[in-house]
């Protein structure tokens, strides 16, 4: 298979994985939220551990981490996926995945809007256009359900955020989230030690579910891999396709994530939504192509690890 088309389907296997994962998630529905997202934290560390050795990157991490402004960003980095990681497990598992699904529809266009305000960038006609198109989408969503959709917002600012303090990161992406994870590690640990010595998680089971059973220890453990295999995946993709390819290949995520959230799940989908959703679609083919125009001008190639 030549390499472009082996790029394709690794962007089509990272979106996927990333689409379905709220059924892993949903698996793990009865562990406390925190406590999925610790283990998350620690078998991602030692997942990315093994491929960086592996691969013999870990000069590059020792490189990155002797730069006190790479690891200031990474720190704040780590705080905002550390926290979109924790959304979107909760909202599996109290019956908001729809919801988390319009927050990976709204990413692309956040970032334009964090990108005005916190740097000043100005965006273009186009962009501007999708931005009062997804305006109509949250007023929409707003006054139809009586409450702005926070979880997506949510979502959608947190990685919109970690999206534009990682280019400013001259570091792979691999690199980039191993020293992530292992800035919170620390943390990740001493919630699992208090969630087995003395019930932090839940009242229900003092002893923590690591080791409770076979299955939800697995499942786990699996959270690392799942994880870092998606990232992995989408790496090598970005420095093989266009990047107007991996972007557009990527709203096959919250497409699928709000199919399983509809007809898995059994979330309701109301007028509302589907009101809002062509909005969305329409604010997102207007980012698409004012993507491919802007490639077109002025490519620049993809940042390997």
């Amino acid at each position: 298979m030549k390499t472009p088309s082996l790029g394709i389907v690794s962007i089509l296997a990272a979106s996927i994985i990333w689409g379905l994962s709220g059924l892993f998630y949903k698996a793990l529905a009865h562990v406390p939220p925190m406590e999925v997202l610790a283990h998350r934290t620690l078998w991602s560390l030692l997942f990315f551990g093994v491929i960086l050795a592996f691969r013999g990157r870990f000069g590059a991490v020792f490189a990155a981490l002797k730069s006190a402004r790479t690891v200031a960003y990474l720190a704040i980095a780590a705080v905002m996926i550390s926290l979109n990681w924790g959304g979107y497990i909760t909202s599996i598992q109290f019956n908001y995945a729809l919801e988390a699904s319009l927050g990976y529809y709204f990413f692309p266009l956040m970032v334009v809007l964090l990108a005005a305000l916190l740097l000043g960038e100005r965006f273009s006609t186009g962009q501007g256009l999708a931005l009062v198109l997804m305006g109509l989408a949250v007023a929409t969503l707003t006054f139809g359900l009586g409450a702005p959709p926070w979880i997506a917002l949510f979502l959608a600012s947190t990685f919109g955020i970690y999206a534009l303090i990682k280019k400013q990161v001259n570091a792979g992406p691999m690199v980039s989230v191993f020293i992530e994870v292992l800035l919170l590690s620390p943390l990740a640990a001493v919630w699992l030690f208090g969630a087995h010595s003395y019930g932090w998680s839940t009242v229900a089971r003092p002893s923590g579910w690591f080791g409770a059973n076979m299955q939800d220890t697995v499942l786990l453990i699996l959270t690392g891999p799942m994880t870092a295999g998606p990232l992995i995946l989408f790496s090598y993709a970005a420095q093989k396709v266009r990047l107007s390819t991996v972007g557009l290949t990527q709203y096959l995520n919250p497409t699928l994530q709000f199919g399983v959230a509809a007809l898995i799940f059994s979330e309701p989908v109301t007028r509302w939504h589907a009101i809002a959703l062509p909005l969305i679609w329409a604010a997102l083919a207007l980012y698409y192509i004012e993507t491919k125009r802007r490639e077109a001008s002025a490519p620049t190639p993809p940042r390997g690890d």
